[in-house]
């Protein structure tokens, strides 16, 4: 692509939902556009915890950026993690391993999601990994793996006990489908392959501080949950605050104060979100307020205040619920005011979010749907769920491998992605602490 200097130019941070959807929008408009990212994968996030317990490779769910964007003509892809956006001078500045390159830009759009928030106890990340990227279920596939493998080489019956627990922290969506995951896992795949120790008789701890297992579903979706789970055995412990952890457990206190210790070597964090950064960095130079989680109060247009060239979309906004369909139509919406501006149309209607429902599943045949007034759960629920994930899947390729894998996973009994390093366990641990030193 060959930008040229009438042309005006969309910068674009972030390659997830948001950012991805956005680029797309912008694919005929008489602009030139420049995504950047920190990773060269746009990410299927509501899929990541199939990753980490073996049922999706990292490439189904994480198709490259460059080859979604490839026919695209007026757009380019580059790499980099954005350190500073200077409103005044309209730059971007990205860091790559080779250095800091400054993009300036007419409009952008800042998708750059959100981050795993431990509510200040941000040493908790060392025990208990998140999962919002790539890195995170793979080091979760070789904790939640290798946990079985050191409980067969285990003699001590607590030693085994510790290495079977496994305790995820968070009764929303991704930890319940977390703990449905792993509890299936040791239930139905695992079993028989072991000499020395049962899987199935692992104990799958589910904690929340709240009342309710999902509870932005209601009352009737979040107890038919709470029931499947306790179905499929796992220990669903509400009213529970994590007051601290380490690697041989972690300590709660329930409602009563009593504080108590869960023995476990494998933790999992579901439990909180944090905008990126770069939300409070823009609110400094514009005078936007943020929230508790860094989101950015916007306009009605998703714009800055006095800024109409910059626009906050997704987990960013402080207005809206952090979810994928809440990224898709910001981005999309961002984008089609750009090109309203670029033809000397006037501005559209504000942005207003579309509500599409809430899903999530429990475990094998097993969802729970919420639609406008509808509520649907059991196997109806999970084939909602199925077609809608294998919809917004890119690529026909991801959409056949990884309905091939579902049916080796949910017919059968089988878990194609096992394969577990060292490395991804233990090396962005260490990468981290080089970086400290």
């Amino acid at each position: 692509m060959t930008a040229t200097a009438e042309r005006h130019r969309v910068v674009i941070v972030g390659s997830g939902f948001g950012g991805l959807f956005a680029a797309k929008r912008l694919r005929r408009a008489a602009v030139d556009v420049t995504l950047i990212a920190r990773t060269t994968h746009h990410l299927f996030q509501p899929l990541l915890y199939q990753v980490a317990t073996g049922i999706l490779s990292e490439g189904e769910i994480a198709p490259t950026t460059r080859e979604i964007l490839k026919r695209q003509r007026n757009a380019r892809v580059l790499l980099g993690d954005v350190t500073e956006i200077d409103v005044a001078a309209r730059t971007v500045a990205s860091q790559a391993p080779t250095g800091t390159t400054l993009t300036p830009y007419d409009s952008l759009i800042v998708a750059a999601g959100s981050t795993q928030s431990y509510f200040g106890n941000d040493r908790f990340a060392e025990f208990a990994p998140g999962m919002k990227s790539i890195d995170d279920a793979l080091e979760l596939r070789g904790r939640i793996f290798d946990a079985f493998e050191l409980a067969e080489l285990a003699s001590d019956p607590d030693e085994i006990d510790r290495w079977l627990t496994f305790v995820v922290v968070g009764a929303g969506a991704t930890g319940v489908e977390m703990a449905g995951q792993i509890s299936e896992l040791a239930r139905r795949t695992l079993p028989g392959d072991f000499r020395s120790i049962d899987p199935a008789t692992a104990r799958v701890v589910l904690l929340d501080a709240a009342d309710a297992v999902l509870g932005n579903f209601g009352d009737k979706l979040s107890d038919k949950a709470f029931r499947q789970l306790r179905r499929i055995k796992v220990d669903v412990q509400l009213g529970a605050t994590v007051v601290d952890l380490d690697a041989t457990g972690i300590e709660v206190e329930d409602r009563d104060g009593t504080r108590r210790r869960i023995p476990s070597m494998c933790k999992i964090w579901a439990a909180g979100v944090a905008a990126s950064p770069l939300g409070r960095q823009l609110a400094e130079q514009t005078g936007a307020a943020t929230d508790r989680a860094g989101r950015v109060h916007v306009e009605p247009d998703c714009s800055l205040p006095g800024h109409p060239e910059v626009f906050v979309v997704g987990d960013m906004m402080a207005e809206q619920p952090g979810v994928a369909q809440v990224a898709i139509q910001a981005g999309r919406y961002a984008a089609g005011q750009i090109r309203r501006r670029t033809r000397g149309r006037a501005a559209g209607k504000p942005f207003a979010y579309y509500d599409k429902g809430s899903m999530a599943t429990v475990s094998r045949f097993h969802a729970v749907a919420s639609i406008k007034r509808l509520q649907f759960a059991g196997f109806i629920a999970w084939l909602m769920w199925l077609a809608l994930h294998l919809f917004y899947i890119v690529g026909f390729k991801s959409r056949v491998t990884t309905l091939l894998h579902w049916s080796v996973s949910f017919v059968g009994r089988g878990r194609s992605e096992r394969t577990t390093t060292q490395q991804q366990v233990y090396a962005r641990r260490a990468i981290e602490q080089v970086g400290r030193t």
